[in-house]
Parts: structure tokens; C-alpha cells; sequence
């Protein structure tokens, strides 16, 4: 991404979000600092970051197993937790495309840390126009990441045309149900600044205009209620020491809006899970 990059106005607003003050240090805080996705959670005592991470291992293992030989292309890496898990289990070259140039700094400060910098190459990109020649990676990956655009399906199409043949688009998404009813989830596009959601019918349609076979689809929208929920447990328990560097004004909406995925979620109007497509 240069300077001069142009984004769709979801996007841009996402950039602009997640390089604030107050984001960046309420993932970086809450989330554990590596992984800003859903997570797995097994039992009510599973902290966020195991959570998040026990995801990342379950997709992982889904997929062929990467190798040194293999590149894998991140999109929306955040922090980058995904790709250095990737990076440091398989020995696999990793390209952290993002649109934060915050949260891009942090990822390159942890993959100096780790010693995995010679493997990672993090990008300041938008995942609507992937910067990379036709045919470049044999992995996909992204996690909750595609919502914040309004041009799902040409993501869709230019992760297909990024991939190797036999790669594979692995992913993860907060979504609408298929059947959920109209006008019901404005609560949550108003908090999150978009018209829509995708639905698990909406990205298995895009995926066979472009050719793309599924492989498989990990229903887990329960994970999404348990992780918002417990992300909300999680604020409302350190919400003094978050004031130290997260205003109250951000902090209340956040409860708001984790309030209202939890409640979309428990009502059934909410999908969430592990999908896996082949080229």
C-alpha cells in the first residue's frame, strides 16, 4: 500500500479505527496482543489469548500441511499471531497483509523479538486489491477480517487469483445467518460503521463463481457468543486499568457493541465458523 492508496469507504474507515490510540491499545491489552480474532474456547476459565490461539492451531490443521517451501498470505494479519505461529511451526514463508500501519509496527517489533523476521514480511496492504502477481501462495489465510469490507466477493476473487492451483483459501468471518431476518443486526452495523454482513450462502456462492471447491465448513457460532462474552468479562473486570490508556467514552461503546453480538448471536441471527476452499 502506498500513500496514494484508495480504499472503499469501509475500509478506510477500519484503517482509520483500528490505527487509533484507543483501539490499538484495547487489542493489544485485551486480546493478549498477538491474536485479534475469535477464539476456541473450552471451558469458561480459557483465557482469550489460549482461546484465540487454539483457532490458529485448528485452522492450521485443517489445511496441507505448509513447509519451508511453502508461502502463506495473511489477510487482515492484526498483530501478526497467526503468521508467527505459521512462520515458527512449519518454517513456512508468511506475507501479514494489513491495512493498519499501527498494529504493522507491533507485528514487526514481535517478529524481530521472536527471531521470525526473516520469514515474515509484514505489508501495509488492503485485501481488495492484493498487491502480488497471479499464482504467488499456496495458502490463503485470513481471520474475521473480511467483514470490514463492503466488497466481500471481490476479495473472494482475488484470493483465488493470488493462489496457487491446489491452494487452498482457509478463513474465518463473522457473519448473518442464512435465515436471518432483515433489519434485525442494525444494532451491530451501526457499531461497526457497515450495511451488511456476509453469510456463510453469500461466500459459498462467491466461491463457486470463481471456481473455488469447498472443502468444508466448521460451524462454531457458539465460539462467537462465548468469545464476545468473554471479551466483555474481560473489560468490565480491568476497565480501571484500561482507563490508564483507553478513554471511557471508547470503552462504553466497546461494552455496547459486544452486547450486541452476544445478544445477535444467542437470538440465532449470527454465524461464525471455519471455512476451507480449494483452487
Amino acid at each position: 500500500m502506498t500513500e496514494h492508496a484508495e480504499y472503499t469507504a469501509p475500509v478506510g474507515t477500519a484503517r482509520d479505527y483500528y490505527n487509533s490510540h484507543d483501539a490499538d491499545n484495547f487489542y493489544y491489552s485485551i486480546w493478549g496482543g498477538e491474536d485479534i480474532h475469535i477464539g476456541l474456547y473450552r471451558s469458561e476459565g480459557d483465557s482469550i489469548f489460549d482461546a484465540s490461539r487454539r483457532t490458529v492451531r485448528r485452522m492450521a490443521a485443517l489445511a496441507d500441511p505448509p513447509d519451508e517451501n511453502s508461502t502463506v498470505l495473511d489477510l487482515g494479519a492484526g498483530y501478526g499471531g497467526a503468521a508467527r505461529y505459521l512462520a515458527g511451526e512449519y518454517g513456512c514463508k508468511v506475507v501479514a497483509l494489513n491495512l493498519s500501519e499501527v498494529e504493522n509496527e507491533r507485528d514487526r517489533e514481535m517478529n524481530r523479538d521472536q527471531g521470525l523476521d526473516h520469514l515474515i514480511e509484514v505489508v501495509d496492504g488492503n485485501f481488495e486489491d492484493i498487491p502480488y502477481d497471479d499464482e504467488t501462495f499456496d495458502v490463503v489465510w485470513s481471520q474475521d477480517a473480511f467483514l470490514h469490507s463492503s466488497e466481500r466477493g471481490q476479495i473472494i476473487h482475488e484470493a483465488e487469483r493470488v493462489l496457487k492451483d491446489d491452494g487452498e483459501l482457509i478463513f474465518t468471518d463473522p457473519m448473518a445467518a442464512d435465515a436471518c431476518p432483515e433489519d434485525v443486526l442494525q444494532p451491530i452495523l451501526d457499531r461497526i460503521h457497515l450495511e451488511t454482513l456476509a453469510s456463510p450462502g453469500f461466500y459459498r456462492e462467491e466461491a463457486r463463481e470463481v471456481g473455488l471447491r469447498e472443502v468444508r465448513f466448521l460451524d462454531e457460532t457458539q465460539q462467537l457468543i462465548n468469545h464476545y462474552a468473554r471479551v466483555l468479562a474481560e473489560t468490565e473486570a480491568h476497565e480501571a486499568r484500561l482507563r490508564e490508556n483507553v478513554s471511557q467514552e471508547y470503552i462504553d461503546h466497546m461494552k455496547e457493541g459486544l452486547n450486541h453480538w452476544v445478544n445477535g448471536g444467542e437470538k440465532g441471527y449470527l454465524a461464525w465458523g471455519i471455512f476451507q476452499f480449494r483452487k
